[in-house]
């Protein structure tokens, strides 16, 4: 039953002792308010990650080629190893039951790129149809290349949104224009959009075209694959370092390098790297929980010795209670309200600072690794009413020693 009487009581108190009430509400604020910010940070951090891996396809997989650093049956370190189209071939048909896309890749080199008179400066890379879902590459307009510009080795393009707005300003759409790959014209079918302005200023045309046209003979820079989904994180993960350990061994054998020399090839797995920044993210937030926990634990001892205080204070009002016929559970009643209310109080007013401050300004937190700081309502919710309650545990005991005060004891404190 609500009693007024005993609410005066506590405004009372709390009128009397407005600073004392001000700083412990304020340490059990700051606690609830340092906790929630914690946790707001720690869960940007993760939406930074996964924006990250968003780039490219969650499953890619890329094998590359690098110098050997280890003599390995007769040949010498420092051989510069080179891929090539029997490598991906082979590699393809060696693992076509856990390939879900593949694409070789071709670095284009010593070349010049015009569009008109205007000289562009822009990356061309020869790929295959199927590197549009290992890229993860949105298209804006037009097509990615297919599988017959392969095979007629056509002389079409497709450039990022970047090259469209930074060249193509006085046409509606670069779709159908000519540009120039060595005094050789290329149509232009479509524009794409990545995750990242520096990846949009690429040109893209068919691997065939890459190697007959421009000399690359049957050399590749780079093989890249997606595996195919499935039903859980660790089983992607683990799938993924099957077949990147898998791919390693046929490269390094078909390559005569040593199974421990770490520079002759490499191979980089999107799950396996995620994985690796997934754990890193739980151990900061479990550090950010223990930070903020530890917090709150000070706020909570501050209400104890407040209430401590308190009892000692109030001892001869405790013992005419007591004189008068007041029961032990009411004097710890009494005790109980005034510790709940501070807390209770103080806790939901550290939260709602806190979310506000993350709702407005964590949607334009956008820096390395963090985006968008936000914490689950529930949980943070669920974390005050965890305060209010060792807030009443806080302020039992001092209740407890309250109620169990001899009354002639009481009578005579002054």
């Amino acid at each position: 039953m609500f009693d007024i009487e005993r609410w005066q009581e506590i405004f009372d108190t709390i009128r009397k002792n407005k600073l004392r009430t001000f700083l412990t509400g304020l340490s059990v604020a700051s606690g609830i308010f340092i906790l929630v910010i914690l946790l707001g940070f720690g869960q940007g951090m993760q939406n930074g990650i996964a924006h990250e891996f968003e780039q490219d396809a969650s499953t890619s997989v890329w094998v590359w080629p690098g110098v050997t650093s280890k003599e390995y049956k007769g040949l010498n370190p420092g051989r510069r190893i080179q891929l090539t189209n029997e490598n991906y071939e082979t590699a393809a048909n060696l693992f076509h039951d856990v390939i879900e896309n593949k694409s070789p890749r071709n670095f284009v080199r010593n070349i010049t790129v015009n569009y008109g008179k205007e000289a562009l400066v822009y990356g061309v890379q020869g790929v295959s149809a199927q590197f549009q879902f290992i890229e993860n590459v949105t298209m804006s307009e037009g097509r990615f290349i297919n599988y017959l510009d392969e095979s007629n080795t056509g002389k079409v393009a497709i450039i990022g949104n970047k090259i469209k707005r930074d060249v193509f300003t006085d046409v509606d759409s670069p779709v159908g224009e000519l540009i120039e790959i060595s005094g050789i014209p290329f149509k232009i079918i479509g524009v794409f959009g990545e995750q990242e302005e520096r990846e949009e200023e690429r040109i893209y045309i068919p691997i065939t075209t890459a190697q007959r046209v421009f000399n690359g003979g049957d050399r590749i820079n780079h093989m890249s694959y997606t595996l195919p989904p499935v039903e859980n994180f660790d089983q992607a993960v683990a799938q993924a370092v099957s077949f990147k350990n898998e791919m390693k061994a046929y490269v390094q054998q078909a390559h005569t390098i040593a199974p421990d020399d770490t520079s002759g090839v490499e191979v980089w797995s999107a799950m396996e790297e995620a994985k690796r920044y997934y754990s890193l993210t739980g151990n900061i937030k479990f550090f950010f929980w223990f930070v903020g926990i530890c917090t709150i634990i000070a706020g909570v001892v501050g209400v104890s010795n407040i209430m401590l205080i308190v009892v000692k204070e109030r001892t001869r009002e405790i013992g005419i209670r007591k004189a008068l016929g007041a029961k032990p559970w009411s004097i710890v009643g009494m005790i109980l309200h005034e510790s709940i209310f501070v807390t209770a109080i103080s806790g939901f007013g550290g939260l709602i600072f806190s979310m506000g401050l993350l709702e407005i300004v964590g949607p334009h937190i956008e820096v390395d690794y963090i985006i968008n700081p936000s914490v689950n309502f529930t949980v943070a919710i669920s974390t005050v009413f965890v305060l209010i309650l060792a807030g009443t545990i806080a302020g039992f005991f001092p209740a407890w020693r309250a109620a169990r005060i001899h009354t002639i004891e009481a009578l005579r404190d002054v």
